[in-house]
């Protein structure tokens, strides 16, 4: 398969003060959305592929933003132990699936080994072909038992993938996103188009179809990503209780300790809005 072009889609990015209106909209729809899930028990499985540095991140931060954590949650599982190695390999996947009132967000999923460990050899020929074979029959007793599996890959072109990377090297609060298999997907390119391609048509159920996300432009990724997770199921607003904010009442004996008795943390804060104050 050929590189992509990155001139796909419009080639234009979503204007800023648009994306932001059109997010927190969105935002809102997740937050009541996630009441409804909360109120009937429903069970939310939503999984995020695609290539490094394909935008899944951000996505995912999107989505998760103003969520109730306790009733969301992020799975983003490193290397397997040497335990794991030894069990099914969809076991620690199975034992962090949602339960009744949760959505759980996959950053990268089971779906490791049909892309990266097929690419990389970390994974035998055999070990790959049973994988194919029983990602359909796990995902449909998901599907069967009520959980609701949504699947996104994010697509991203060649060389924009080669400009975030590069946009990482520099940048101390990126830098740790720059792997050694990161950079080898690079030069390996083709070998993940054709393991995504023979993932696609093995896995690709009417129960739990693949969605794909054009994310050369991050913004119109994010805000299509939680469109199309809104759309996805029948949600309704759920009312919530009624709050009422009681008046304080008036002090009465109570006597705040001295502030010398307690440590502080530095208000460096103070410092800084001292030289803003004396360079304007």
């Amino acid at each position: 398969m050929s590189k992509k072009s990155s001139t796909h889609g419009s080639g234009k990015r979503v204007p800023k003060k648009v994306y932001e209106a059109e997010l927190t909209r969105l935002q809102i729809e997740l937050v009541e959305m996630q009441q409804w899930v909360i109120a009937t028990g429903a069970r939310v499985l939503v999984i995020f592929e695609g290539r490094d540095a394909a935008g899944k991140g951000g996505a995912i931060k999107r989505v998760m933003q103003y969520l109730n954590p306790r009733h969301a949650r992020v799975v983003a599982l490193p290397q397997p132990t040497e335990r794991e190695k030894g069990q099914w390999y969809f076991q620690r996947y199975v034992e962090r699936l949602p339960t009744a009132g949760e959505i759980v967000l996959m950053d990268r999923s089971w779906y490791n080994r049909a892309g990266v460990e097929r690419v990389m050899g970390y994974s035998t020929d055999e070990e790959y072909r049973r994988f194919l074979h029983q990602v359909p029959v796990v995902e449909r007793m998901l599907v069967e038992d009520g959980i609701t599996v949504l699947k996104y890959w994010y697509s991203v072109s060649d060389d924009v993938q080669q400009a975030r990377f590069a946009s990482r090297l520099n940048d101390p609060m990126r830098r740790w996103k720059l792997s050694p298999t990161d950079l080898e997907s690079i030069l390996r390119w083709e070998d993940y188009s054709r393991a995504k391609d023979a993932m696609f048509a093995a896995t690709d159920i009417p129960e739990a179809p693949w969605w794909t996300i054009e994310s050369d432009d991050k913004r119109a990724s994010r805000l299509n990503t939680i469109s199309h997770l809104l759309s996805q199921l029948d949600y309704h607003r759920t009312e919530l209780d009624e709050v009422v904010i009681p008046d304080r009442p008036e002090a009465t004996d109570y006597e705040r300790p001295p502030r010398e008795q307690h440590q502080y943390v530095p208000d460096v804060a103070r410092e800084l809005r001292k030289s803003a104050k004396k360079r304007s």
